[in-house]
């Protein structure tokens, strides 16, 4: 699995480093954010599949942000695996 390092936008976590194989998702740790959801949702998605996961989480907002600390892992396994975005 290769380690993939992303930083988030507009979102409490600073850092999320992630591993995936470009099909399966691996450890991913957040660096800052709630500590615990984020510590639940990296167990959760350990080897789910990557398309499955981005489509389970982007899309989250997180009060009146239009992102969430969620959307921004869909971001990061988007740009790790090197999938384009939806179209709008």
């Amino acid at each position: 699995m290769a380690t993939f390092t992303y930083h988030p936008r507009g979102v409490c976590a600073k850092q999320i480093d992630l591993e995936t194989d470009g099909d399966t998702v691996g450890d991913v740790v957040f660096h800052g954010g709630c500590n615990g959801n984020l510590k639940a949702i990296s167990k959760l998605i350990k080897g789910m599949k990557v398309d499955d996961v981005i489509a389970t989480l982007e899309g989250n907002t997180c009060g009146p942000r239009s992102t969430s600390c969620a959307d921004q892992l869909a971001q990061a396994l988007r740009d790790a695996t090197g999938l384009e975005q939806p179209a709008k």
